[in-house]
């Protein structure tokens, strides 16, 4: 199988989200096996203004990129081609924004040493 990011991008800060759009969430793996597919993995994000940008040598407060949605977070299944993975995707409980897929050249957990 393929394996696939799902990028979500809210409009809603993540301490801001209805208690029925956070429970979606949780459930969302099990409606993910339930097609034949897997999420390998899964994080939210802090709000954009804990970020820290790099550019060269330049350190500066706040996202890479501002917009008025912003990268709430991220997770990774395994499907067996982008049409499931943009059904798994458009079953991902979203308040006011959207989700990107992109398929991934590989997905490893570093061992800790």
């Amino acid at each position: 199988m393929t394996q696939y990011a799902v990028l979500i991008y809210e409009r809603v800060a993540p301490e801001d989200l209805p208690p029925e759009i956070m429970a979606a969430h949780e459930q969302l793996p099990q409606r993910i096996s339930e097609l034949g597919a897997r999420e390998v993995a899964g994080l939210a994000l802090l709000p954009p203004e804990t970020a820290t940008s790099i550019r060269g040598d330049l350190v500066t407060d706040g996202p890479f990129i501002e917009t008025k949605e912003v990268l709430a977070g991220i997770f990774v299944v395994e499907a067996r081609d982008l049409d499931q993975a943009l059904a798994i995707a458009k079953m991902t409980p979203i308040v006011n924004g959207g989700v990107e897929v992109r398929p991934l050249l590989g997905f490893q957990v570093a061992e800790q040493s």
